[in-house]
């Protein structure tokens, strides 16, 4: 009885260890996915500044306080 045991216990840690498959990780969890940023286009100068960086006036981008102070 306990040889069974033992061999049920070695069976079940190589299936464990070696066969498992292991778990995929999704592409968009990543921290490089995460940090992902987009570049807009300033609606007055035509300039390109990061998405994070622009400044959001009327729903449009701009690039700097001028830019968006001067486009009305």
């Amino acid at each position: 009885m306990v040889k069974l045991i033992l061999l049920v216990a070695i069976i079940y840690a190589i299936f464990h260890f070696f066969i498992k498959p292991k778990p995929i990780q999704d592409k968009k969890t990543t921290k490089e996915e995460q940090d992902e940023d987009i570049m807009v286009e300033c609606a007055k100068c035509k300039t390109y500044v990061s998405s994070k960086e622009a400044i959001i006036k009327n729903g449009k981008y701009y690039c700097s306080k001028e830019c968006a102070k001067d486009d009305n």
